[in-house]
C-alpha cells in the first residue's frame, strides 16, 4: 500500500524532498508542469543523430530481394558495393538546415549516416546485380545462379511387372 501526503506547497521546496523519505505526488506533478521541452539544449547535438532504415528481405526461386525506404536521399549519398559475398548498403540523409528565427517544436525525422551488411549465399550471380530507386524506395535485386534454382525433375511412370 502506497502513503500519500499532501503538503502546503509553500512551506516545501522541491530541493528538500531529496532527504524526505515519502514521495510527494503533488510535488511531482508540479515540477512537470513547469518543464519546457522545446528548448534547444534538450534536443541532441546533429552528431548524435543516427538514421537506420529498416530492410525487407525476401526470397524466390529465382533471386534475393532486398527492398528499403529511404525517402529524401540523393542518389549521389547512397553506395551499394559487393564485396566477396557481402552486400554493403550505406548512405546519408542530410539534416534540414532551419533559420535562426526559425522555432521548432517538434524534430522526429531521422537523420544521419547507416550502413548494413548483408551476408549472401555462394549461389547467387555477382555479375547480374541490380539496383533501382523509386519513389524513395530501394531494391537491390540479386539474382541466384541457374544451376543452383530448382528445377522439375520428370517422372516416368511404369507399368508394374506381372
Amino acid at each position: 500500500m502506497t502513503t500519500l501526503i499532501l503538503r502546503d506547497p509553500s512551506t516545501v521546496s522541491p530541493r528538500s524532498r531529496a532527504d524526505d523519505w515519502a514521495w510527494d505526488p503533488v510535488l511531482a506533478m508540479r515540477e512537470l508542469w513547469g518543464w519546457t521541452p522545446w528548448t534547444a539544449a534538450d534536443l541532441p547535438p546533429a552528431a548524435a543523430q543516427s538514421f537506420a532504415p529498416r530492410f525487407d528481405v525476401h526470397e524466390t526461386a529465382s533471386e534475393l530481394v532486398f527492398r528499403a525506404d529511404l525517402p529524401g536521399i540523393k542518389q549521389d549519398n547512397l553506395e551499394i558495393t559487393l564485396t566477396a559475398n557481402q552486400l554493403r548498403i550505406a548512405g546519408r540523409r542530410e539534416a534540414t538546415k532551419h533559420e535562426e528565427s526559425e522555432r521548432s517544436y517538434l524534430a522526429e525525422r531521422e537523420y544521419g549516416a547507416f550502413e548494413r551488411v548483408f551476408t549472401l549465399p555462394e549461389s547467387i550471380d555477382t555479375e547480374k546485380l541490380q539496383a533501382t530507386m523509386t519513389d524513395g524506395v530501394l531494391s537491390v535485386v540479386v539474382p541466384k545462379k541457374p544451376e543452383t534454382q530448382p528445377r522439375q525433375i520428370p517422372i516416368t511412370v511404369t507399368a508394374p511387372k506381372a
